[in-house]
């Protein structure tokens, strides 16, 4: 069963280690690349704060985005920011997260995400952490897939794993960094293609943040994976 009142408690962590570690730039330094292609620092603040507005109106009942347009804009709009507004708005925002995220609420309850996803309203605590752990790394400023608390990587690997079981375009694959083995793509009783790897090189794949260097592949190439 999903712990959301656990999970909210993951996710303020979280969101103090990247606030703390973001304090230490600068105006300039938050206009420089960070690691997601055609993104700035300062876009993946922005982005952080209005995903957290977002799910919080995921939690009240009402669209996350009002368009796909409006999301993209608002965080063109945002990302130009000086640092000292950037912070405060990632801030201000996961307090009202964590606000709403504890209030009485019927958390088996189904709710709608972008694009038509459905998911349990338990689990958007966990989806909050994901955004709060992968955007941190995602910054560029000295915290990598490495640093990430074991448990997030053991359960974001699991989702991860899940989410590409059964696509046509993923052949049959066990994961495993030697401890744990995860199966995902096509069904099938034996598997095309067997990745073995730390956890955290498994996940970056997985994530769409390492290119799988520092995986070894038997039974194939390495599976290349749908956008997320």
């Amino acid at each position: 069963m999903i712990d959301h009142a656990r999970d909210l408690v993951s996710v303020r962590e979280a969101t103090e280690r990247l606030l703390t570690a973001a304090a230490k730039l600068d105006n300039a330094s938050v206009a420089e690349p960070s690691r997601l292609p055609g993104w700035t620092r300062g876009h993946v603040l922005a982005h952080l704060a209005r995903n957290a507005d977002a799910l919080v109106n995921v939690l009240e009942g009402r669209p996350m985005y009002p368009s796909a347009g409006t999301r993209d804009a608002d965080i063109e709009r945002d990302a130009p920011r000086h640092l000292d507004a950037q912070l405060a708005d990632v801030r201000e925002s996961a307090a009202r997260f964590q606000e709403v995220g504890t209030a009485p609420a019927d958390w088996s309850r189904t709710v709608t995400l972008r694009n038509g996803v459905t998911d349990a309203a338990a689990r958007v605590p966990f989806r909050r952490w994901v955004e709060v752990e992968l955007h941190h790394v995602d910054l560029g400023i000295g915290y990598d897939l490495e640093d990430l608390p074991a448990e997030f990587v053991e359960r974001e690997t699991d989702f991860l794993a899940e989410r590409f079981t059964g696509h046509p375009d993923v052949p049959p694959t066990r994961l495993t960094d030697g401890t744990r083995a995860w199966s995902t793509g096509r069904e099938a009783e034996v598997p095309d293609v067997t990745v073995t790897g730390p956890a955290p090189e498994l996940l970056g794949w997985l994530a769409g943040r390492r290119d799988g260097a520092g995986l070894t592949v038997a039974g194939g190439p390495l599976p290349p994976l749908p956008p997320l």
